[in-house]
C-alpha cells in the first residue's frame, strides 16, 4: 500500500474509532479528553489533535453534535442518534454520573410554546440542558 493510501486509511480508521466511541457512549456527552481516554482504555492510540480533526469531520457529516454546556469549559460531543431527534426535546444531564437523558415532555413543550408566544424567543433544544441528579444516583 502506498504511503498516500495508507495515510488516508489511517485518518479514516481514526475517525471510525472516534465515532465508535461516541456511538457506544451515545447517552453521554464526552469531551475530547474523555474520548482520548476511552480510546486508550480500548487499546486505540489516538492523539488529541487527531480526535479534534475527526470530530470536526464528523460534525460536518452531521454524525456528531457539539455542545458547549458551560462557558469556559471544554466542549462536549455526542453521537447524533437519528431516532432521538434532539432538536425536538430538552435534555437532562446528571451532575454525578454524567448521563444524558433525552426528555420528551408535554409540560416542557407547553413551556417552550409559551416562551415563543409570550416572550418572542425561540428555544434551541440542541443547546438546552437542565442539570441535576438522575434517579439512579439519587438512590445511591
Amino acid at each position: 500500500m502506498s504511503d498516500e493510501k495508507e495515510q488516508r486509511y489511517y485518518k479514516t480508521k481514526q475517525r471510525t474509532e472516534v465515532l465508535n466511541c461516541l456511538t457506544e457512549n451515545k447517552n453521554f456527552h464526552m469531551t475530547a479528553d474523555e474520548i482520548v481516554l476511552w480510546l486508550k482504555r480500548n487499546s486505540i492510540d489516538v492523539g488529541k489533535a487527531t480526535v479534534y480533526r475527526a470530530l470536526d469531520k464528523l460534525i460536518e457529516e452531521k454524525k456528531v453534535r457539539k455542545y458547549i454546556c458551560e462557558e469556559g469549559k471544554s466542549a462536549c460531543f455526542q453521537y447524533v442518534d437519528k431516532s432521538k431527534n434532539c432538536h425536538l426535546h430538552f435534555h437532562l444531564k446528571c451532575i454525578c454520573c454524567g448521563k444524558l437523558i433525552h426528555l420528551k415532555c408535554d409540560y416542557l413543550t407547553d413551556l417552550e410554546k409559551h416562551i415563543s408566544e409570550h416572550h418572542k424567543f425561540t428555544v434551541d433544544n440542541t443547546r438546552t440542558v437542565l442539570y441535576g441528579v438522575c434517579g439512579e444516583c439519587a438512590d445511591e
